[in-house]
C-alpha cells in the first residue's frame, strides 16, 4: 500500500481537486462503490490533462485510499488503484521527482498485476520503462517499453482500439528513449512502428488519459529529432501539427515546450521565447517544468531583444522575483 508520505513530494495532503458530483462533496462520505471509484479515476485524468497539477498532486492520496477500499471487488479495485498510480508517475516525472516517480511505477505495476486488464499492465510498464530512462538505464528501458507492446498484441480479448493506442505509445516511448541514448537508428525504426499502428488507428484518440495517433507520433518526432540533434527537422515536423486540433491542454503546452526546444538548439532565441509563451497560454503549470526553467533562465542573456522574458522566467520560478 502506498504511505501517504511517499506522495509528500506531490504536494499531497488531502483532497480538494474537482471531482464529478457529489463526490466533490468529500470522498469520506461515500462508499467506495465501482461507479464512485471509476469516478474518481476518470477525474484524475481530466486533471492531467488539463494540466491541474497543483489540485490533482492534493487529490491523489486520498483518491489511491478510496480506490484500495472498494469490498468485494479485489481485480477492479486493483486495476483503479494502478490506473491512479499511473497518473502519480506522470506527475511525479512533470514535477522532477524522479525518486517517488520509481515508487508510484512500482506500485502501479504491482498492482496491475493483481488486476485483470492487460492495458493497464502495459501502461504500468511504460511508466517503469519511463522510470528507467530517466535513471539512465536506457536500454533496458527500451526493452522494457518493447517487450510490453509486443506482449499486448497476444491479448486479443482486449479492444482494438485500446490495444492499438497504448501500443503505439509504448513504441514512441521506446523511440523517444533510444533518441536520448544517441541510438539513431534505432529511435527511427521504433518510431515507424509506433506510425504504423497510428496508421491502423486512423486518428488521433484519448484513451485512460493517453492520447495515440497519427498526431501523437508527430510530436513524438519533433521531440526525437531535437534529441538527436536535428533542429531544423524537428521544426519542419512541428510545421505539420495543428496545435489548436490537439485534445488536451497538456499536448498542446508540450507541442509548444517542444518548439521551444528546437528552436533553442537551432539559436533562434526569438522563436524559442514566442514558443514558451504559447506553451505558457496553453497551461500555466505546465511551464514550470525544470526543462522549461532552464531555456528560459538561458533566454535572460536576451533580455534588452525580449520584452518581458524576465518576467516569464520570474512566473515560472527559474530566477526569483522581486521583492515586495
Amino acid at each position: 500500500m502506498l504511505r501517504r508520505g511517499l506522495l509528500v513530494g506531490l504536494g499531497a495532503a488531502a483532497t480538494g481537486a474537482v471531482l464529478p458530483g457529489s463526490v466533490q462533496r468529500g470522498l469520506g462520505a461515500l462508499d467506495p462503490s465501482p461507479c464512485a471509484v471509476a469516478a474518481v479515476v476518470e477525474a484524475s485524468r481530466r486533471d492531467f490533462g488539463a494540466c491541474r497539477y497543483d489540485a490533482l498532486a492534493r487529490a491523489l492520496p486520498r483518491r489511491i485510499e478510496f480506490a484500495q477500499a472498494l469490498d468485494g471487488r479485489p481485480e477492479q479495485s486493483a486495476d483503479a488503484v494502478a490506473a491512479l498510480h499511473i497518473i502519480a508517475t506522470r506527475l511525479c516525472i512533470k514535477r522532477g521527482d524522479d525518486h517517488v516517480a520509481a515508487l508510484t511505477a512500482d506500485r502501479a505495476l504491482a498492482a496491475a498485476l493483481r488486476g485483470a486488464d492487460a492495458v493497464t499492465v502495459a501502461e504500468a510498464h511504460r511508466m517503469v520503462s519511463s522510470v528507467w530512462r530517466r535513471r539512465g538505464h536506457y536500454a533496458d528501458a527500451t526493452d522494457i517499453a518493447v517487450a510490453a507492446a509486443q506482449g499486448l498484441a497476444r491479448h486479443r480479448d482486449t479492444g482494438l482500439t485500446e490495444r492499438l493506442s497504448v501500443q503505439g505509445n509504448l513504441y514512441a516511448t521506446a523511440a523517444y528513449t533510444a533518441a536520448k541514448q544517441g541510438d539513431r537508428h534505432a529511435a527511427h525504426a521504433l518510431i515507424g512502428e509506433a506510425e504504423a499502428t497510428a496508421g491502423r488507428l486512423g486518428r488521433d484518440a484519448e484513451l485512460r488519459g493517453s492520447v495515440f495517433g497519427p498526431g501523437q507520433v508527430l510530436l513524438h518526432r519533433i521531440s526525437i529529432s531535437h534529441l538527436l540533434g536535428d533542429a531544423g527537422q524537428a521544426v519542419e515536423y512541428a510545421r505539420r501539427v495543428d496545435p489548436a486540433a490537439l485534445p488536451t491542454a497538456e499536448r498542446r503546452a508540450r507541442y509548444w515546450i517542444d518548439v521551444a526546444r528546437a528552436f533553442d538548439q537551432w539559436g533562434k532565441p526569438d522563436r524559442c521565447y514566442q514558443a514558451l509563451l504559447a506553451a505558457e497560454r496553453a497551461a500555466p503549470q505546465e511551464v514550470r517544468r525544470g526543462a522549461v526553467r532552464a531555456m528560459a533562465a538561458g533566454l535572460l542573456r536576451h533580455d534588452r531583444s525580449l520584452p518581458g522574458v524576465r518576467g516569464f522566467a520570474q512566473r515560472i520560478g527559474a530566477v526569483a522575483g522581486p521583492r515586495g
